[in-house]
């Protein structure tokens, strides 16, 4: 069709939990901020989620989408698992900031990369132990599943913040 243009779809954040155990709280909190980002970016258009924040910097909310793809695939599947899978954003050299670099034509499928790695993280991680270790390959440090649990919170209440100052400037909408 001629002339469409795709818009990311509206979304229903799941409400993170008041009362539970813990693997049930870090799954919880780790979905709102999943389904917060989707919330920043929904109603607009291609265009607009390709629309750097503030020039010189060249941060958007469809390099957020792509960003975060690949951060959930290095440490849920390439870390946790060990699953010998490239990332899905890396310069043939090793430079960074390849998720970053984006184009409003692949904005569609980035947002199904997106959703589909939270499907695949999630499965990789299912009756894990919160205890699991594992050794981080370039820092030799080990680490656990619960710490990777709160670090991705982390990176998505850091990346929300950006995302809520990018939605902002690009049509005023501002908030939760």
């Amino acid at each position: 069709m001629t002339g469409m243009t795709w818009t990311a779809p509206q979304t229903d954040r799941r409400s993170e939990p008041f009362v539970a155990d813990e693997r049930t709280m870090l799954e919880g909190w780790l979905d709102w901020h999943r389904g917060t980002l989707l919330h920043k970016c929904a109603g607009l258009t291609a265009e607009q989620l390709a629309q750097a924040s503030a020039p010189p910097s060249g941060l958007t909310l469809l390099g957020l989408v792509r960003h975060l793809a690949d951060v959930e695939r290095t440490w849920f599947r390439r870390r946790v698992r060990g699953e010998q899978i490239p990332a899905l954003y890396a310069h043939p050299d090793g430079r960074p900031g390849a998720a970053f670099e984006v184009d409003p034509a692949g904005a569609q499928a980035a947002f199904a990369t997106l959703t589909a790695e939270w499907d695949a993280c999630r499965a990789a991680v299912a009756g894990a132990s919160l205890d699991e270790e594992f050794v981080h390959e370039r820092t030799g440090d080990t680490m656990s599943l619960r710490w990777v649990y709160v670090h991705m919170i982390e990176e998505y209440a850091r990346h929300n913040g950006h995302a809520d100052l990018i939605r902002e400037r690009i049509d005023g909408a501002a908030g939760d």
